[in-house]
């Protein structure tokens, strides 16, 4: 049952959250500690451990997202003492509450509010692609973006279990197949009028690149979150996170991918550029 988040915990969240001296927002693990409600400071910390060993398996930089700091704490009588603590970045924290224990409400809500604010920021963080004028500039930036999260993806798969060629060609049409409403890679290279040589990402346009964008980080990060092993759970997975992305995609009013345009080869796009460079 999906917990609602309610605006007590969103104002418990807020209001532990620190700016520090370059204006940049970050969480005291000890005050996150206290607000998921774990009394005990050294249980949190083999939540945390197992946060920064995600972040690691997602092939981001650690201590851009963990830094050990101290801090001053009140044992009373108005006196202080100096304890250590790790000054997390919201990634951190939002890798952090998907470890923590989720029979607790608060950290159900946790895992919620994170997730919204990590998925506000990395809109936020897009600005350069919000920049790019034409659709041939998106498609390019968007295309580059596939590609490589799709090795990151490669990646994960193969932590799973799914270590042979044809196998993560499995692995991708549960993906494709979530995401198009049934429609494998043959279909949809059917559907599209495409030619034998010719790649279906090659041929999205910026909307359906983006849609199979956030398919793509979606299923690698919930394989490496979660830790899942075998090649059925694993395609089972991908096929869970496109549909849910359908179905986002539906609840906005959006087109169905099946149903978007093919689009120019992006290898033409690519042959322009290069073009416009050299001259």
């Amino acid at each position: 049952m999906k917990t609602k988040l309610t605006r007590k915990a969103v104002s418990s969240f807020e209001s532990i959250k620190r700016i520090d001296d370059d204006g940049v927002e970050y969480w005291s693990s000890r005050d996150l500690a206290r607000t998921l409600e774990y009394k005990d400071y050294r249980n949190f910390l083999l939540v945390i451990n197992k946060a920064m060993e995600s972040c690691h398996n997602s092939a981001v930089m650690v201590k851009d997202h963990f830094v050990d700091i101290t801090e001053m704490v009140a044992i009373g009588s108005n006196t202080e003492r100096q304890v250590k603590s790790i000054k997390l970045s919201r990634y951190a924290c939002y890798l952090t509450v998907q470890n923590a224990d989720p029979s607790k409400t608060i950290v159900a809500q946790a895992q919620t509010y994170f997730a919204i604010q990590t998925r506000i920021a990395e809109v936020k963080q897009m600005e350069e692609y919000n920049q790019l004028a034409s659709e041939d500039e998106k498609r390019l930036f968007l295309r580059n973006e596939v590609t490589k999260h799709n090795l990151l993806l490669a990646d994960a798969a193969k932590e799973a279990g799914v270590i042979k060629p044809y196998d993560y060609a499995v692995f991708q049409n549960y993906g494709y197949k979530g995401l198009y409403g049934g429609l494998g890679a043959k279909e949809i290279h059917s559907r599209k009028r495409l030619k034998k040589n010719q790649k279906i990402l090659d041929h999205m346009g910026s909307t359906e690149l983006a849609a199979n964008l956030f398919r793509t980080t979606q299923t690698e990060e919930k394989l490496r979150r979660e830790n899942i092993k075998g090649k059925t759970i694993a395609n089972q997975t991908h096929y869970d996170v496109g549909k849910k992305v359908r179905q986002t995609i539906k609840d906005l009013g959006g087109t169905m991918p099946e149903d978007l345009p093919t689009a120019e080869s992006i290898k033409n796009i690519e042959m322009k550029q290069q073009k416009d460079i050299n001259t």
